[in-house]
């Protein structure tokens, strides 16, 4: 017999974790292959046997406005998924994060009588608590990234599984890794460099690639007397991406330090990196996780900020500090984001060998509590042991 996962995700992040249970899934003893996948996702899923309904990139939005403006493409795809799903008997669906057009087309798709699953609990430890009460009313199950969250949802009409951060067990944050991962970026060995991370969508790039670059030079510039091989490497999740930050250096003056642009996910300019810039997101985590000096910044649009500053339910933004329950590492939001101030910051980042043992605690505590799980084998594997149940029963 062979099964039909739905799968959809929307961004880099969730591509990865996508592709990780896809992987894990085809690996269980109780399938043997015998499964096909079907839906949306990016390059990584595309590798693992995904067959793409949509392109990959219409789903790549962000703020207010931008899902406002492709609202009618949106829900043209909404509606095929919903269709194509039903008309190919899909036996479970899986949203993987994507939260918003996700949880419409897991509650149409939950009407029709399918089995869905959502996979990373929404941040409403952070905001807009009430949407534990909208989880619960389209997915048969949450599975979630941080050991906390499950607590959030406690008297709903909803399962809920901790199945642990793949990061947690993937990354290798080994000295060897960064000159593996520098050999391959083609980055000199004895280079100090400094990742910036400006995110994955276009309007992200817009507003902190700038900003970004000008506390790269106000590093540089404190660096010059020390540092003589300094550079910056910026990692591109598409050539769209690619070609869009190449557009704007070209229109910069000379920084004074050579900029290297690399196609791929951030995880191995992390790994290559001396210290960081990093827009707030899941590659904070990543970050901490290889123990790399970092800075946290963020811009949105002037109403939008101001939207999501009234919502706001927490102190902080960045996944290391919601973790540890404290700043571990400086935040620079909206107006605060200043490349003087954040270069500072940064370099005093560096300099702490202190820093280094937290994230160490932090890792490890993620670690502990996954092996001690009774899911074991890893974050994949235990969402892929989830999965397999609703397949099964």
């Amino acid at each position: 017999m062979t099964f039909t996962l739905g799968i959809c995700a929307g961004e880099a992040s969730g591509d990865r974790l996508g592709a990780g249970l896809m992987q894990a899934l085809k690996s269980h003893p109780e399938l043997r292959d015998n499964i096909a996948f079907i839906g949306v996702g990016g390059p990584l899923m595309v590798a693992q046997g995904l067959e793409p309904l949509a392109d990959y990139d219409l789903l790549s939005v962000h703020g207010f406005k931008e899902p406002l403006l492709r609202l009618p493409a949106l829900l043209r795809l909404y509606r095929n998924l919903a269709e194509t799903f039903s008309a190919r008997q899909v036996d479970v669906f899986v949203g993987v994060d994507f939260n918003v057009f996700n949880f419409l087309l897991e509650a149409a798709l939950r009407r029709r009588g399918m089995t869905t699953i959502h996979y990373v609990s929404p941040s409403v430890y952070a905001w807009r608590r009430g949407r534990t009460r909208k989880v619960a009313r389209c997915a048969d199950e949450l599975l979630c990234l941080f050991p906390f969250e499950p607590a959030f949802y406690a008297n709903l009409p909803l399962k809920t599984t901790f199945v642990g951060h793949p990061m947690a067990s993937e990354i290798n944050a080994s000295e060897q890794a960064k000159a593996l991962a520098r050999e391959s970026l083609l980055i000199e060995s004895k280079a100090t460099v400094m990742a910036i991370l400006p995110g994955s969508r276009r309007s992200e790039v817009d507003l902190l690639l700038e900003t970004g670059l000008l506390t790269a030079a106000s590093v540089f510039q404190q660096l010059a007397d020390d540092e003589q091989c300094f550079q910056v490497s910026i990692p591109c999740v598409t050539e769209a991406i690619r070609d869009q930050v190449a557009q704007r250096l070209a229109t910069l003056p000379n920084l004074g330090f050579p900029v290297m642009l690399h196609l791929g996910d951030a995880r191995q300019v992390l790994t290559a990196c001396d210290l960081a810039l990093v827009k707030s997101g899941t590659s904070t985590l990543e970050a901490m996780l290889l123990r790399r000096p970092m800075v946290v910044f963020y811009r949105l649009g002037f109403w939008t900020y101001r939207l999501v500053r009234a919502l706001l339910k927490t102190p902080y933004v960045a996944v290391p500090n919601i973790l540890a329950g404290r700043p571990l590492i400086p935040e620079f939001i909206q107006d605060a984001a200043q490349p003087e101030r954040m270069a500072a910051a940064l370099l005093d980042q560096w300099r702490r060998a202190k820093q280094e043992a937290d994230f160490y605690r932090e890792h490890e505590s993620l670690h502990t509590q996954l092996r001690s799980g009774d899911l074991g084998g890893g974050a994949d594997w235990g969402a892929a042991q989830r999965v397999m149940y609703w397949l099964t029963r």
